[in-house]
């Protein structure tokens, strides 16, 4: 047996040198030392022998096993070494060749419009208030001079959640809310951005969801002076220091006295074109002094306090700036006309 043990050996060693590939190492391996392999079948044959010759033969077909399953690792770890070898010279990679550019996003045109807007009321001692966009009627309109069955309710075709319950009209439920708060106690500078909500013809200047920024500021002896040179100051910044501004008197049921504010138009300079109607203006926000009733509703004594509002929506701003023609541009997603904004 010991004879049959070098025999096999021999045999299983040149097999090994000679496996083309893993396939037929493996077809050696099943041959010389599988379940059924020839090493197997000498220790099957043990049982034959007499009590000296089985630690020999058994010590030598171990060594045998040995020696097959290190040379079997050995010819395993070439064939794993070339398929390496040939797996990184079909994956190679140029690294002098040029990167694949990645597209960068960049700020939209209507939040960069509200940082800028929020910046210049910041320096002008304003602080930024949020709230939430599903309001109550009770903030929504009834703090702010709406009851119930007002006409001025028909200004604003609204989406109702509940009969108590709807998307926010305007920003203005901030201001009811922030004054709640102050219990009486001036001063209060704010501005309140964010989405607004009205059933509004889908158009080139009109969109159910749109974004405004409101303010309002109250404190004792505030004038409508103060409102006026508020708003030169900031339409200077904003638009250039070229351009003017002018009040004409409006109705707004929270304000009183209530004012639009017109700003010269950039096309013409205040000459008069097609883009002003040859007015030399452009009307740009609504205004005025807050309503006694106002203050009173949200526990300010009118008789100490006063205090200007005014609205703006962010997209005629961006509009007018920008020289955008339609407010459907903004929501639509569209690369092509967002990448024109990738410098703000």
């Amino acid at each position: 047996m010991i004879e049959r043990l070098k025999t096999l050996e021999s045999e299983a060693l040149e097999a090994i040198q000679t496996s083309d590939d893993k396939k037929a190492l493996e077809q050696v391996r099943i041959r010389y030392l599988g379940k059924k392999g020839a090493i197997t079948e000498v220790l099957r044959g043990m049982g034959q022998l007499s009590a000296e010759e089985r630690p020999v033969v058994g010590q030598k077909a171990n060594e045998v096993r040995e020696r097959i399953q290190e040379e079997l690792a050995k010819k395993a770890e070439v064939f794993e070494q070339a398929e390496l070898e040939q797996r990184l010279a079909n994956e190679e990679i140029d690294v002098t060749l040029p990167g694949r550019p990645m597209n960068q996003g960049s700020t939209h045109p209507l939040t960069a419009v509200v940082e800028e807007i929020e910046d210049i009321f910041i320096g002008l001692g304003f602080e930024v208030t949020e709230g939430p966009e599903v309001e109550t009627d009770y903030y929504n309109f009834e703090m702010i001079n709406l009851p119930p069955n007002h006409p001025a309710r028909d200004m604003q075709d609204s989406f109702y959640i509940s009969d108590d319950t709807l998307l926010r009209t305007q920003t203005s439920p901030v201001q009811a809310r922030t004054l709640q708060k102050h219990e009486g106690e001036g001063p209060v500078r704010i501005i309140c951005p964010g989405k607004v909500y009205r059933r509004d013809e889908d158009d080139a200047t009109h969109s159910h969801q749109f974004m405004q920024i409101e303010g309002l500021y109250v404190d004792e002896n505030v004038r409508m002076s103060d409102l006026k040179g508020i708003f030169d100051t900031f339409v200077k910044q904003y638009f250039g220091r070229d351009r003017e501004i002018r009040l004409r008197p409006s109705f707004f049921p929270f304000t009183e006295p209530s004012a639009e504010i017109d700003v010269t138009c950039g096309i013409c300079a205040g000459e008069g074109c097609r883009i002003c109607k040859q007015s030399g203006w452009i009307e740009v926000l609504g205004s005025g002094m807050v309503h006694p009733r106002v203050l009173e509703l949200n526990g300010f004594d009118p008789d100490v306090y006063s205090g200007f509002a005014f609205g703006m929506g962010v997209e005629r701003f961006a509009m007018l700036k920008y020289g955008i023609d339609d407010i459907r541009h903004f929501y639509t997603n569209d690369t092509r006309f967002l990448s024109q904004f990738q410098h703000l």
